[in-house]
């Protein structure tokens, strides 16, 4: 059993995905502004975004990929989504992406939602560090994970096309 709070400080809480978030779920995956960080490039159906949620594992070995939606507990107002994809149990890794509705950005909730996954990724998967890509021309997000304890690892040059030009992408690390 995950000890109370463990995925909580006491404002946000990560939670699995329901089928009651399938209308936040499908228009964050489906806002045409998060496509270029998140490497999509065509729009979802409400019937993926529903499959994903009914037949995910929820289970980080067999899907490779553990989805949180981010929670403010308050109200229980569904404000974006914390993912862990890309799991490597057995280097220790993760990527690690962040989605938040339009209206919740800028206030706090991805920062804070990254300091309870970091807990939950280094107490309960045992990971030994979280990886991200994020475009060079993003400040926003460069900002946020590096206030987080992320630094940059390396860059990837001309890696995401972006209005018919290249951007190069950075690789940011964080260790516990």
């Amino acid at each position: 059993m995950i000890e109370k709070g463990l995925l909580s400080d006491g404002t946000y809480m990560l939670r699995a995905p329901e089928p009651e978030d399938l209308d936040v779920l499908f228009n964050m995956e489906n806002d045409t502004s998060l496509w270029m960080a998140s490497g999509n490039a065509v729009p979802y159906s409400r019937y993926q975004i529903k499959k994903y949620i009914v037949q995910s594992q929820h289970d980080f070995y067999t899907d490779r990929q553990v989805r949180f939606m981010i929670v403010r507990e308050s109200d229980s107002a569904v404000m974006g989504s914390v993912d862990l994809t890309d799991i490597d149990p057995y280097n220790g890794r993760a990527e690690i992406g962040i989605a938040l509705q339009t209206e919740y950005r800028e206030k706090g909730v991805a920062s804070a939602a990254i300091k309870i996954v970091c807990g939950y990724s280094k107490k309960v998967l045992r990971l030994r560090q979280l990886f991200c890509h994020v475009p060079a021309n993003n400040d926003h997000s460069i900002k946020l994970f590096a206030s987080n304890g992320f630094s940059e690892s390396g860059r990837l040059k001309d890696w995401l096309v972006h209005d018919e030009s290249y951007c190069d992408v950075l690789v940011l690390q964080k260790f516990f």
